[in-house]
């Protein structure tokens, strides 16, 4: 099992916190809307080339502190849908250190992934929404290519359905037509999330009306799972999942814990993520990469993995 945190590092993105007077280290630099309107993409190319630098950084770190599983924030081009990669002066440069942490992450046997905003919708009846989602999801599919990850599941692109429009069947149809017009760096790596209302999509929809009509995978996500169980148990849910991922790849699956119960507050929404995780996840013998949603990021796991090296 390997475990693994989503986009932001708090050790180095937060160095003072740590007590380090170093320069902070993120992928997440972006400016609003009136910023690019004055600044321009060369503004967009100076901050996107630091975050590709950082993004090499990040991998470092992970394989010095044993963590073989990372998601990579979605922010790393600012405003990405608003211009042509060969825009972007320093494109060339920003291609060598995508390809040198592509390269390092293969080295140190690092999995990385991505997960794009709940504003990509292929189920929506909006043309210009699927317009955009394919936009959106496009522009992921091109930079991991330009790190020179698999064009598999195994570097998975996730999104939900996030939609039902309420007919779910109908909603289902479209993200199957939809995904026919993906470019193929996005259809072979994207895969799609059971939700976590009972109202939307659980894996056992998934399965039936997506995975046997196009035959893309499922991540389990667990704390989903408990508001949306599909009239099926835990075990059935995950083990339904995983046969959907190719031979040869582990399944990825999403794990975290409600905020409400670690703080005893009814007044949180029972979906809400907490900081840090308590337990792992039951896996019930089977290998799986744990991705942690927790809001403390590496710190929520680093206890997991050191544990395990005392072992």
């Amino acid at each position: 099992m390997n475990l693994g945190y989503a986009c932001i590092n708090m050790n180095l993105s937060n160095p003072k916190q740590f007590g380090s007077d170093r320069e902070k280290i993120t992928t997440n630099r972006s400016m609003i809307k009136r910023t690019f309107q004055e600044k321009g993409v060369g503004y967009v190319s100076e901050l996107a080339l630091q975050n590709v630098i950082d993004l090499n950084h990040i991998i470092k770190w992970n394989e010095k502190h044993n963590i073989k599983f990372f998601r990579m924030s979605s922010e790393i081009f600012p405003w990405a849908s608003e211009y042509k990669w060969e825009d972007l002066p320093d494109i060339k440069m920003i291609k060598v250190w995508l390809e040198n942490a592509g390269l390092m992450a293969e080295e140190y046997g690092q999995r990385l992934t991505s997960h794009p905003g709940p504003f990509n919708v292929l189920v929506s009846p909006n043309p210009s929404v699927v317009e955009n989602t394919i936009t959106d999801l496009s522009i992921h599919g091109d930079i991991m290519d330009f790190i020179g990850l698999s064009r598999t599941p195994y570097n998975k692109i996730n999104i939900h359905c996030n939609g039902v429009y309420g007919d779910k069947e109908s909603a289902m149809n479209r993200f199957c037509k939809n995904f026919e017009r993906l470019p193929e760096n996005v259809q072979t790596r994207l895969v799609v999330e059971n939700d976590d209302k009972a109202s939307m999509y659980s894996v056992k929809d998934l399965y039936e009306g997506i995975h046997k009509r196009i035959g893309i995978p499922i991540t389990f996500d667990y704390h989903h799972y408990k508001f949306n169980t599909g009239g099926q148990t835990e075990q059935e849910a995950l083990e339904m999942a995983m046969s959907t991922w190719p031979d040869g790849i582990v399944p990825a699956v999403h794990y975290s814990e409600s905020k409400a119960e670690h703080q005893l507050d009814e007044s949180i929404r029972p979906q809400a993520h907490s900081d840090i995780i308590n337990d792992l996840p039951n896996t019930y013998g089977k290998e799986v990469d744990v991705m942690v949603e927790a809001k403390s990021k590496e710190l929520s796991i680093l206890p997991f993995i050191e544990k395990s090296y005392e072992k």
